[in-house]
């Protein structure tokens, strides 16, 4: 069994404040700021932010509140998850994250993706239609500039480059990179031939089935002569002192979440059975302490993961306190209880 990093993951839900009121998204920002730091303190390892540009999430920025994450940890590593490469500047996005890596004494990491949704296409004046050839333009011209060295490039979807020398660089000379993959083979072979680290988006079903692309990584990574890294897997999840607290707690804010995402993309409402069975049999990691840690392990030894990051906020709108309390049970009991069972697996 491989070391295994845990880390956590938001997308900046908005949560609930004392009062019951849903928080502003700068409140928000803040919130997600203040759950990295107490992260940092309990020994969670990894941060990572998503990028969304609509109203239920409050990150569309996540370097910048990394950075601010930065100001008020020392060891926590900081990524994106995901960046959205394809509707953002290659140049741009390694600027950024090379920036933040200095900041934070070479802490940064991205993970790039396509994203879940597709609102910043529009809103930076690309075409869906272009959704193919950008994925591909983009991440080779992302991958060149990793090399840290002048870059000359020529695609359809941004400006040549001659020579071009892209600052400021890395004190290590290289940015650790992620790519974010929800199901598709041919995902996960790119992932391969550029030599990047592998997540996958394990958000529904058992986890199980994802083992095939693991497989498909390493083989992929052979054939093209390039690392094949330890692969992370990130899931949905909340912990609270019981199994029924964590239920209930959790379903309002995930149903009105699902349902929200459904409506758009034709998926009929969820159900509490569907909830149900998604936490007995599939990739939805709620209960208590026991019960979560348990589920992780199991999941991670039929994945072989070498990272598991929880998204802690996939539950919508809830209490911030009720955030903060299962980000520290799962960095201080969830976390080394998890390890002692792969321990005690790989003794078995």
């Amino acid at each position: 069994m491989t070391h295994v990093q845990f880390g956590i993951e938001t997308f900046g839900d908005l949560p609930l404040d004392d009062q019951g009121t849903l928080m502003s998204h700068a409140a928000a920002l803040r919130q997600v700021v203040d759950e990295a730091a107490l992260a940092d303190q309990i020994g969670i390892d990894a941060v990572a932010l998503g990028e969304h540009h609509r109203s239920d999430f409050a990150i569309s920025s996540p370097e910048m509140v990394l950075a601010a994450i930065a100001s008020r940890t020392t060891r926590l590593t900081l990524g994106s998850a995901v960046t959205v490469l394809s509707s953002d500047d290659p140049v741009r996005v390694f600027q950024r994250f090379s920036t933040l890596d200095a900041v934070s004494n070479g802490r940064a990491e991205v993970i790039l993706g396509r994203g879940s949704f597709t609102e910043s296409f529009p809103l930076f004046g690309y075409d869906l239609a272009d959704y193919e050839v950008l994925s591909e333009e983009k991440i080779e011209l992302f991958s060149r500039i990793l090399e840290e060295r002048p870059v000359t490039w020529s695609g359809t979807t941004r400006a040549s480059l001659t020579d071009a020398e892209v600052y400021p660089l890395t004190d290590s000379g290289q940015l650790t990179t992620w790519v974010g993959v929800g199901g598709s083979p041919q995902s996960v072979v790119r992932t391969a031939h550029y030599g990047f680290r592998l997540m996958l988006a394990i958000i529904g079903g058992a986890p199980e089935r994802f083992a095939p692309y693991v497989d498909l990584y390493r083989r992929a990574s052979e054939q093209y002569g390039t690392t094949a890294h330890p692969v992370g897997m990130h899931s949905h999840g909340f912990i609270a002192a019981s199994d029924d607290e964590a239920r209930e707690a959790y379903f309002p804010g995930y149903k009105a979440m699902r349902d929200r995402v459904g409506a758009e993309r034709g998926w009929p409402a969820m159900t509490r059975s569907q909830y149900d069975d998604e936490i007995d049999h599939g990739s939805l990691y709620v209960g208590s302490v026991d019960t979560v840690a348990r589920k992780m392990a199991a999941a991670i030894a039929a994945v072989d993961a070498g990272r598991f990051d929880l998204v802690y906020t996939g539950g919508g709108a809830m209490p911030a306190s009720a955030r903060m309390r299962a980000v520290d049970l799962y960095g201080t009991e969830v976390i080394p209880r998890v390890k002692d069972l792969l321990s005690e697996g790989a003794r078995s």
